[in-house]
């Protein structure tokens, strides 16, 4: 027994120091703005109270409550109504637990509830008893506003894009990879669920996968995402798909696809076969819009992650651009860069835009370094923490904002209107290939829109 403890914790050390050394040979690569203090979000309740409550969306009008208790005997039932204390109906679910080496998790409670009705809020509680929660729904018809926000982690400036998230209301977070940055030290996890409670509780987070979720430990845990995939259960089967970390959902109008970008994406794999037929049967007149969310980003001209994309660019790109995909949004870059529409590393009117926006708040800091001079298709890039709002105004034009973070207030950096491809006459030609040249003339207005965020404006808001 003792010859065995020694060799676990031999390979444990010689596990710690490689990754030591493997982060500071690649640290070195580019320089990150100093970070602010981690915030550890302690639980002050009884154990058989909820913590780390958040809500994601779950199929046509229903949602997945999920919490953690302590206390094991806490059931999964959630009592929900549309008055403060009245609580007219009631739906059971599922729980979960994990261990990762000598870390044991809570109960953890994943229970979906509706049908609910569209721009409604009800009030819930977890677990038959304790603190009353609330939630709205998203509404049925357009406008909707989404927030999309990276890399979060939980620093001081998490907090900050946090509250600046909280002072204008939204109706769905998308999250593109890296939550909590707990990489293995699994209190973090815990830490993390509390302080996104407030924001997570109240209206849908929708997530995918990054790098530090993976947490793989070889020959112990050689698959990984042990924590992500207990604790942020997303609605991978209601769109088909056989991994937590790649699905789809509708909501009023736009089609969203998580992709994975550390789940296989080679031709032969699971995901790229479910993402060649999801995109096949999108229908265009009930959803307008389709938007890609991913970790690593395909186009990047920052000095941090350069090329880390590209191998799942390669595979994946042209499918998004038969399907006329409108936005790809990506994180693992602590920056924020936007770019035109591209096709195949070059400008193309029917290519989707792509944008990065890995600022969310982690520790690591800011990637400082872009290239010079700036590439052609890249149209504004900032290494500032911040959020961004999409804001889906109609079938055919959006409105697409960024806010850096500024101390106590939040400033919006970067603005564009946009329009939705499949209302753009040349983009809904049969794929040949890159747009053409006459698809480059009709699509011009709108390209025109895209590169001009410095002169949007309110009256363009008018003009919709």
């Amino acid at each position: 027994m003792e010859k065995s403890l020694s060799q676990i914790f031999l390979f444990l050390t010689t596990f710690l120091l490689l990754q030591i050394l493997f982060r500071r040979s690649h640290a070195s690569e580019y320089t990150r703005h100093p970070p602010r203090p981690v915030i550890l979000t302690p639980h002050k309740g009884p154990d058989s109270d909820p913590q780390q409550v958040h809500i994601s969306l779950a199929g046509k009008d229903h949602m997945r409550v999920s919490w953690i208790t302590a206390d094991k005997q806490v059931e999964s039932i959630v009592d929900y109504g549309k008055e403060p204390g009245k609580y007219e109906a009631s739906a059971t679910g599922e729980h979960t637990s994990y261990h990762y080496f000598f870390y044991s998790s809570g109960k953890i409670h994943h229970v979906t509830i509706g049908p609910l009705d569209a721009s409604t809020t009800y009030y819930y509680r977890c677990g038959g008893s304790g603190t009353e929660f609330n939630l709205r729904t998203p509404p049925s018809t357009f406008p909707i506003e989404f927030v999309v926000a990276g890399d979060l982690g939980q620093t001081e400036w998490t907090n900050s894009t946090l509250a600046h998230v909280n002072a204008r209301d939204y109706d769905v977070l998308l999250l593109p990879g890296d939550l909590s940055y707990a990489d293995t030290n699994q209190p973090l996890w815990d830490s993390f669920g509390r302080l996104v409670e407030p924001h997570a509780s109240r209206r849908p987070w929708m997530v995918t996968e990054g790098n530090h979720e993976v947490e793989i430990f070889p020959i112990v845990y050689p698959r990984g995402f042990k924590a992500y995939n207990a604790r942020w259960l997303m609605p991978y089967q209601d769109s088909g798909s056989k991994s937590n970390l790649y699905y789809s959902f509708d909501v009023v109008g736009t089609h969203i696809v998580m992709l994975g970008s550390y789940a296989d994406f080679d031709a032969n794999s699971d995901q790229y076969k479910w993402l060649e037929a999801e995109l096949a049967k999108v229908d265009r007149s009930k959803t307008p819009w389709i938007v890609v969310i991913l970790h690593a980003p395909w186009y990047n001209s920052n000095s941090a992650h350069r090329g880390e994309g590209e191998s799942m660019r390669k595979a994946m790109e042209e499918m998004l651009y038969k399907a006329r995909v409108d936005l790809v949004f990506a994180g693992h870059v602590h920056a924020y860069e936007r770019f035109t529409r591209v096709y195949n590393n070059g400008a193309d009117p029917c290519g989707p835009i792509y944008m990065t926006i890995g600022d969310g708040g982690n520790r690591e800091g800011l990637a400082m370094t872009f290239e010079n001079p700036s590439p052609s298709i890249s149209l504004f890039r900032e290494p500032s923490f911040g959020h961004g709002r999409l804001r889906m105004h109609n079938h055919t034009h959006a409105h697409w904002s960024w806010h850096r973070n500024n101390d106590s207030d939040s400033v919006v950096g970067d603005e564009v209107w946009l329009e939705s491809l499949s209302s753009v006459t040349a983009c809904k030609e049969t794929f040949e290939g890159p747009a053409s040249s006459a698809s480059e003339s009709s699509a011009s207005e709108s390209s025109a829109s895209e590169s001009s965020a410095s002169e949007s404006s309110a009256s363009e808001k008018d003009e919709l």
